[in-house]
């Protein structure tokens, strides 16, 4: 029916928008930590800080590297299910990824 078909095309357009969000998030989590990282990437320094010199932001960077775990298994399921509705070969479809992908990266 139309209105099944513009639902889907919608949906499809926010999905593709979802998508880019989430990889501008996780290029958001990287900057943060980098930035988060001790100086000294030794194991000893990583796995037990030294007394005295304990800084919040020196335990931060593998909370967001989780953080960043999570975002990318969410883009990866994102992007399989945007590419399994494109291989509908569907016209509309297609272009409603085309058009979130778009809009997506734009806002």
């Amino acid at each position: 029916s139309p209105a099944g078909m513009v639902l889907s095309v919608l949906v499809i357009l926010l999905l593709s928008m979802l998508y880019e969000a989430i990889k501008m998030g996780k290029a958001v989590l990287l900057r943060r930590a980098l930035l988060a990282l001790p100086r000294s990437l030794s194991q000893e320094t990583l796995a037990e800080p030294e007394e005295g010199a304990t800084s919040p932001a020196q335990g931060r960077w593998f909370q967001y590297h989780v953080g960043q775990t999570l975002f990318h298994m969410v883009q990866v399921v994102l992007g399989y299910m945007v590419m399994l509705a494109v291989m509908s070969y569907n016209a509309w479809i297609f272009l409603g990824a085309i058009a979130g992908s778009t809009l997506g990266y734009f806002v």
